[in-house]
Parts: structure tokens; C-alpha cells; sequence
């Protein structure tokens, strides 16, 4: 199963979205620095601050692509603090849905 996530560093006041199918070990990736021209190499003190788990892997890439285009902090912050706009995502992006 899958995962659409977002990371936020204090040091640089950013978001990072991305998905995976192993959180944890893409985390550690981002951490470790692994990708020499990632987005997420400018910090080191990137934590998890929203995850969406059991999608498969279209949808996940699907939901982080929708998450992108809103171009907005706002829009995930309201992630976090409404769980229904996930739930919202979750379906809109199912396979066979008619959304």
C-alpha cells in the first residue's frame, strides 16, 4: 500500500508533499539527505506532518498532484485539521470513481 505525505522543516518554514509505498524508509531518505537535488535537502529537520496511509500507488500519486496544484499552506493545514478533506481526497481519487 501506498502513501501520500507531508513534511514541514521549522528551519525553513516549508512543506514538502510527496508519496511512497515504504513511509518510513522515504523519510529517512529525505533525512539522510540521499537525493543531491531534492527540495528537501535545504534542511535537516524535516518531520512528518500529515500522512494519508492504504492507497494504492495511483492514487497516492493522483492525491500528492491535487495537493501540489492547490498551491496553498492553507489547503494543508486545513488537511490536518479536517479529517473529512482527506476522506473527500481518498474518494475522489478511488480507481472507478465517478468523481
Amino acid at each position: 500500500m501506498a502513501f501520500v505525505y507531508i513534511l514541514y522543516s521549522k528551519s525553513t518554514d516549508n512543506f514538502y508533499t510527496g508519496s511512497c509505498l515504504d513511509l518510513d524508509h522515504r523519510l529517512q531518505q529525505h533525512l539522510d539527505k540521499t537525493f543531491f537535488n531534492s527540495f528537501t535537502k535545504k534542511a535537516s529537520d524535516w518531520v512528518l506532518y500529515f500522512s494519508i496511509a492504504n492507497l494504492g500507488y495511483q492514487q497516492a500519486r493522483k492525491i500528492e498532484i491535487h495537493i501540489k496544484m492547490m498551491k496553498s499552506r492553507k489547503y494543508i493545514e486545513n488537511l490536518k485539521k479536517y479529517p473529512e478533506m482527506a476522506a473527500g481526497l481518498i474518494e475522489k481519487y478511488t480507481a472507478g470513481s465517478s468523481r
